[in-house]
Order: C-alpha cells, then structure tokens, then sequence
C-alpha cells in the first residue's frame, strides 16, 4: 500500500511540474477543482474537517459572496458544496472555530452553524480531540479544506492527522483538497524528539516542514505515522499553478493573531516567546510583529490588552519595553527563515537564568539542546548548526510525497 500511494504521490507531482512554469496563471486552490473530486461525493453523505479560511472564488458556486481580496470574491467552500447539491452533514472545527474567533487555546463547543443549519463538531473543545464513534458514523467522505501555515505548532494539521486516524478506523474515504503553504518555500528548525510529542507537536518533523496538508497527509499514511503503522484510504486534489516557490498571500488571516503576511513569515521565530515570560504582542495591535517585557529595554513600547483574540495576554497591562518588527519587510522577513535571534536578546536583555524558559518553550521547539545551548550563550548560527543534517535527512525523507516542484 506505501509503494501505491508513493507512485501516485510521484505522478501527481509530475503533472504539477509542468503546469508550474504557467507562472501567470493565479493559483487555483483545490476545492476549486471540483472536476477532481465531486464524482467522489455523488450518492455519499458528506462531513468536512474547514474553518473561516475555507474559501474559494464564487465563480465556483452561486452562494453571495461573503469575502472580498484584491477584487476577487470568495464564497465558503461548505456554501459552495451545498449550492452544487452536495449532501453535507457535518462540519468538523478546528482550533479558534468554525469562524475563526476563539482566542488561541480556547474551549470551543459543538454548535450548529446558524446560516446552514449543518451540525459543528468541536475537536478542540477538551479531551482526546478525536471524534466519537457517533459522529464517524455521520459521514461516509470526509473533505479537508482549510488554511495551514506550514508550523509543526501551528494546530490545523494535528486535527487532521486525528481524523484521518479515526477515518482509518472506520474505513471513511479522505479527501484533501490542497491549498498553498505560505511558509513552504523552505525547510528549517530542529525534528520533534517524540519524547515532547504534545498538542503543538506531533509528528517527527521540524519546526518549518515546507510542506502542503496534501502533502503532509501523505506522508503521514507513507510512512505509518497514524497509531498501529495503519493507513486511511486517501485522496489528494492538488493546487493548480503552484510551486513551494509560489508566494502565496492568503486572503484572510489563518487566525486571530496571524493579521497579515509579515506576521506569518515571523510566526516560526516569534512564536517561542509562548514559553517565556516576555510579550510577541497578543492584546495590541501588533501581534508576532513585535516583543518586549517590562524590564527589557527599548523605545519601542506597548501595553497588551484582554480582548477578543487574546483572552488574558501574557503581561496583560504591564507596560513592556522592546522591539518592533512591525516595520521590516516581508523580504526581510522571509530570508530570516526560522531564527533564535530574537529569542537570544530577549534572554540576554533580561538577565533571568532558567526562569526564563517555561516547560512550553522544550514542547514548541522539540529538543533540549535549544535551550540548553541559549544558556551556555551560544549564538544563533551555533545552534541551527546542530539542526542542519535532520533537516537534510528529513528532505529526503519527504521527497516521494512531494506534489509540487521546489
């Protein structure tokens, strides 16, 4: 069953090739190529895994558009299925809802979605994250549409690779129908040692995998990532006119506290100050473009505030000194690649030994020696130097599964 799906992997990844030097073309996203999958959905009854990021141009449906970017109008692709006669019966929700609203980490409840009518399935509200066996039962296909980032913390593909554990289970049909990677033009940071496997981490892959959710989908059933080595039966739609060197602006934030493209090109360095003490900007108007701490120092100032994406911000209405980023260029920012250089001065600045590393900071980076190596005032070249060949191996490793040219 591997070698099936690595050759299908490979033809796939062929075909994509050569439709990707068409670079004029605007990038079609899965479930806009409806040809592709919708003979998959006659007759079944269908559940999609999608949040508010699950949108596609409304040519593609006659549902009022609900999104407009750059004179291009999108529709919810659950509006579009349903307005093409699709049988949908449940939607899955991820991390921040359906919608998109809740605060990073927050409870969320099963709902009903008020303008469809279809039943919301919480998998982040407590517990195993894992649907019932009643609601596996709901459903004969599972669709996955929704925005990822390409960050092994970033939780949307820890919600799939959980349903595609259960669809294992049950023998339900998997289809992901792609979208680009905003952070998949490169490859970087330390393997999760499987010892911190956690919510923010959950396979043995680096911090930045360079990776599509088709791809990644499978990957994980290539190589016998679900429990038991089993694999779910599983259908990729790829993106049309894409590359990993396609630069792919998305046309809503993939969540509350990821505003803007500059935020997601810092997002895999900013986001380690979760397991400090200091401040990336959660309750202001500059979060991931921006770090401080009261006692840092530095013009640059700032206050967090409780509010509706940051429910008790870390220094919640403690001035705080530091650094602003919100000025650098996405250029800048996307040759940074994945950095501790931020990270350093923060500790240097603060002067605080181990109290300034929480356990959260080993979980979000996977290994020990990171911090280890902070401590012992080593730089940030030294350290990614120590990452180097597991991200060498781990690119060859990933290299059957790859739909898109590099």
């Amino acid at each position: 069953m591997k070698r099936i799906t690595i050759l299908l992997a490979t033809l796939v990844c062929l075909a994509s090739i050569g439709c990707a030097k068409r670079t004029t073309q605007p990038v079609q996203v899965g479930a806009e190529r409806t040809h592709l999958y919708f003979d998959d959905l006659a007759g079944k009854r269908v559940a999609m895994l999608g949040n508010h990021t699950s949108l596609v141009s409304s040519s593609n449906g006659t549902a009022d558009p609900s999104v407009t970017k750059d004179s291009i109008r999108y529709i919810h692709t659950l509006d579009m299925l349903l307005a093409r006669g699709v049988n949908m019966v449940a939607v899955f929700s991820p991390e921040h809802g359906f919608r998109g609203t809740a605060s990073a980490g927050e409870h969320v409840n099963s709902s009903v979605d008020e303008k469809t009518g279809i039943p919301i399935l919480s998998l982040y509200s407590g517990g195993s994250a894992r649907p019932s066996d009643e609601d596996m039962e709901m459903f004969d296909v599972l669709l996955i549409d929704i925005q990822d980032v390409g960050l092994r913390f970033y939780t949307y593909y820890i919600t799939m690779v959980r349903l595609m554990d259960a669809c294992a289970d049950f023998g339900k049909q998997v289809i992901v129908l792609d979208r680009p990677n905003p952070n998949g033009y490169y490859v970087d940071g330390p393997l999760l040692d499987m010892k911190h496997k956690s919510g923010v981490g959950y396979l043995p892959i680096p911090i930045v995998h360079g990776m599509t959710l088709g791809e990644l989908a499978l990957m994980v059933n290539g190589e016998g990532w679900l429990s038991d080595g089993k694999q779910c039966p599983l259908k990729v739609v790829p993106c049309a006119h894409y590359t990993h060197q396609t630069r792919y602006e998305l046309p809503v934030p993939p969540s509350p506290n990821l505003r803007n493209q500059l935020a997601i090109y810092l997002y895999p360095s900013v986001c380690l100050f979760e397991g400090t003490p200091v401040s990336l900007g959660r309750g202001t108007d500059k979060p991931f473009l921006c770090y401080g701490h009261p006692d840092m120092q530095g013009e640059f100032a700032f206050t967090p505030r409780e509010c509706a994406a940051a429910k008790n911000p870390p220094q919640k209405d403690q001035l705080c000194r530091g650094v602003d980023l919100s000025q650098m260029s996405e250029d800048d920012a996307m040759r940074k690649h994945f950095s501790l250089e931020f990270v350093i001065d923060a500790y240097n600045q603060l002067n605080m030994g181990d109290a300034f590393f929480t356990k959260f900071f080993v979980k979000l980076t996977g290994q020990d020696y990171i911090q280890e190596m902070i401590m012992a005032g080593k730089s940030n070249e030294e350290i990614r130097a120590m990452w180097a060949d597991d991200v060498h191996r781990f690119k060859a490793q990933r290299q059957p599964y790859l739909l898109y040219a590099e």
